[in-house]
């Protein structure tokens, strides 16, 4: 992965999508000094079959606050966007492209925009929508003709982003030696413990360790032998 940056934005749909992986490499590049702030979409209400939206939501937001917080991520921001119905448009291109104004990222990361996680295991429409408005919002930042009424709130035109990062893609280009941020990685997947525990009948650390282990065991195969995360990196 390229480290002429220093500013990252991540911007994804729910709670839990940076912890499947990504948030390794976010606890490295804290590490060298680098900042990174977290954008949700939307806050999971609809993610928790034995909870209502109404109890879901403000959970999720806690947790993903305190799953942020053990990676050394200080900000977290939420648009409110419905989960599960998270709509491709202007709207959400005007969302992220004001966020990427307000904080002027080199980098910013998203979740797989594709159809798929590879093979037949189809991707949600959320994760799609989103990824594919932060491609689209990317240059919307840069472009004073596009939502000038940003300009007029103070949003001015960015163009400062280099590349994008998309983790989780099944399509991956480079990849980051994490194995510094591993376990910070596992007590920041284990924040969403609600969660985990209406997805598995696995005892929750074993689960969230198992499966980060083995996602970067599966890089360093392509990795010279190294644990990593894995993107697919658009340059600009």
């Amino acid at each position: 992965m390229p480290t002429d940056w220093r500013r990252a934005l991540a911007i994804v749909a729910h709670p839990d999508d940076l912890e499947y992986g990504a948030s390794a490499a976010i606890a490295s590049w804290l590490d060298d000094g680098r900042e990174c702030v977290y954008l949700l979409a939307g806050v999971g209400e609809a993610g928790i079959d034995t909870l209502s939206p109404a109890e879901a939501g403000p959970l999720r937001e806690r947790e993903q606050r305190a799953s942020a917080a053990a990676v050394g991520v200080a900000t977290v921001e939420f648009l409110g966007h419905p989960d599960g119905v998270i709509e491709y448009g202007t709207a959400l291109r005007r969302d992220f492209a004001a966020a990427i104004r307000r904080h002027r990222p080199e980098l910013v990361l998203t979740l797989n925009h594709h159809d798929t996680w590879g093979g037949t295991y189809w991707n949600t429409p959320d994760h799609r929508n989103v990824g594919r408005a932060v491609l689209d919002a990317v240059g919307d930042a840069g472009n004073r003709w596009i939502f000038p009424d940003l300009a007029e709130e103070g949003l001015v035109p960015w163009d400062g982003v280099r590349y994008v990062a998309v983790a989780g893609s099944p399509q991956p280009t480079h990849a980051v030696d994490a194995s510094s941020g591993l376990e910070r990685a596992v007590a920041s997947l284990l924040c969403h413990r609600t969660y985990i525990e209406a997805l598995t009948k696995e005892d929750p650390e074993t689960y969230c360790r198992t499966f980060l282990e083995g996602s970067m065991r599966g890089v360093a195969a392509r990795f010279g032998g190294r644990p990593g995360v894995a993107f697919e990196l658009f340059s600009r």
